[in-house]
């Protein structure tokens, strides 16, 4: 739930970011359950997501980000968790997800890698398509995991049907599925894991078993835009024995780095700069380079992780901190409003101007208005103050800066001045003069 954040630097001061979740509580990447020891390791790939989120998690750590990796069954486990608002992240397989579930408010950060979908079957068994696992047991591994989910959704498009015809879908761990197949258990056992896991390599060494090579894999990548269509060339896996002894044709879940709404943008990339890191060297299905992608996504793509994967970190984002890149990134999203604000400003500022510079022309104005009228209506004005205003707005006028562009009603004013003391300078001398006359004449004596 959106709150203040604080999070925690490695030298333990704290900084704050509006609007995130509570990182230390909420930040959390799932992979699945990592494994227990050596032995586990080989056994299993679950243990893969965990690796990557703990090469995210000490990407994170390094700016002072407490990222939680948590331990899930599976696939969808993770789907749920993210749901349900539990985590803000996890790495999901392609096909986890049923399509109806597009209106939720997920994202897909990047794609990371790519790992195969394996359909061992016993070599008594002819099995050259999915439809041919009808009638037939199928381990189609583990509840909550991507390969359960992915399993089931291509076999159902096959027809290929829980307790029709004697068909029977079991839900068995990648080794328990290997085993179950080995001692005749099952007649089928489905795996998602890389090329490279050592309990394919069994498999595929095993003479009493058989890996279906997918006829249609291209139509299955056309009709899901999470798989990718691939194939296993001749010796890939290992020169020296040949495996596989022949090109397998096959599909590949993407496995998708998916956000909750929880996430705040500013994380996206910090995360894309972690996976570029750890999947950028490609593989057997993509070349150097081609990973992480915006591609094969089981989600809508982030467009802040869009931008980033297609022209690459800003230039902030390369030339300075994380902490100090995201308070730009974020400060930019402000100037599209503030030029909104900005422009209309600008387009009022030069009438504004205008009249600020003439109300100040205008109010001397004002004044010999007043002046000049006193004048023409011969009231008993007083000239003396007129002479002492006149006197006060030269002085005033002399230290007055007024812009070129309006200097020419400036000389207006001082010529329109100048025309009114001269008027007062004309009555003061009448005045003085009548004022001489009367005397004169009530000095003379009477004959």
């Amino acid at each position: 739930m959106p709150a203040a954040t604080t999070t925690v630097d490695a030298t333990g001061r704290t900084r704050s970011l509006r609007g995130h979740c509570h990182v230390r509580d909420r930040l959390l990447l799932c992979g699945t359950c990592a494994a227990r020891n050596r032995r586990d390791r080989d056994r299993h790939t679950g243990g893969r997501y965990y690796a990557f989120g703990t090469a995210y998690a000490a990407a994170f750590a390094k700016n002072g980000i407490d990222l939680k990796v948590r331990e899930t069954a599976g696939s969808g486990e993770n789907f749920k968790l993210l749901r349900d608002d539990t985590v803000s992240l996890a790495i999901i397989q392609g096909g986890t997800v049923a399509e109806s579930a597009g209106d939720l408010e997920l994202e897909t950060i990047a794609t990371l890698y790519f790992e195969p979908l394996w359909v061992f079957h016993r070599s008594d068994r002819s099995v050259e398509q999915l439809c041919d696992l009808k009638g037939l047991k199928t381990a189609v591994g583990q509840k909550s995991s991507g390969t359960n989910s992915l399993g089931r959704l291509l076999l159902k498009d096959n027809g290929v049907v829980e307790e029709e015809d004697g068909t029977a879908l079991i839900e068995l761990s990648p080794r328990d599925a290997a085993n179950a197949l080995k001692s005749g258990q099952v007649d089928a056992s489905m795996l998602v894991m890389g090329p490279d896991a050592p309990l394919i390599r069994e498999l595929l060494l095993d003479p009493e078993l058989r890996v279906m090579s997918f006829r249609r894999n291209q139509a299955y990548a056309r009709r899901y835009p999470y798989l990718k269509a691939v194939t296993l060339e001749t010796g890939v896996i290992d020169f020296d024995r040949n495996l596989p002894s022949e090109p397998i044709r096959l599909v590949a879940p993407a496995a998708n780095l998916v956000a909750s709404d929880t996430l705040h943008q500013a994380f996206v990339p910090l995360l894309l700069e972690a996976a570029i890191e750890q999947h950028r060297n490609g593989g057997l299905f993509v070349g150097p380079g081609e990973l992480p992608s915006a591609d094969f996504a089981a989600f809508p793509v982030n467009q802040d992780a869009r931008r980033y994967l297609d022209h690459g970190p800003s230039f902030f984002q390369q030339h300075v901190s994380f902490w100090v890149a995201s308070l730009i990134d974020r400060t930019k999203i402000m100037i599209i409003p503030i030029l909104t604000l900005f422009i209309p400003l600008v387009k009022l500022a030069p009438p504004v101007y205008r009249w600020r510079i003439r109300s100040r022309i205008y109010r001397w104005y004002g004044i010999l208005r007043k002046i000049d009228q006193d004048l023409r209506e011969g009231t008993n004005s007083d000239l003396s103050k007129h002479e002492e205003t006149l006197r006060a707005m030269s002085t005033e006028l002399d230290s007055v800066h007024v812009p070129l562009s309006y200097m020419q009603e400036f000389y207006h004013l001082r010529v329109h001045m100048n025309l009114v003391r001269e008027e007062v300078e004309r009555s003061v001398a009448d005045r003085e003069a009548n004022g001489s006359e009367e005397t004169d004449e009530s000095s003379t004596p009477s004959a």
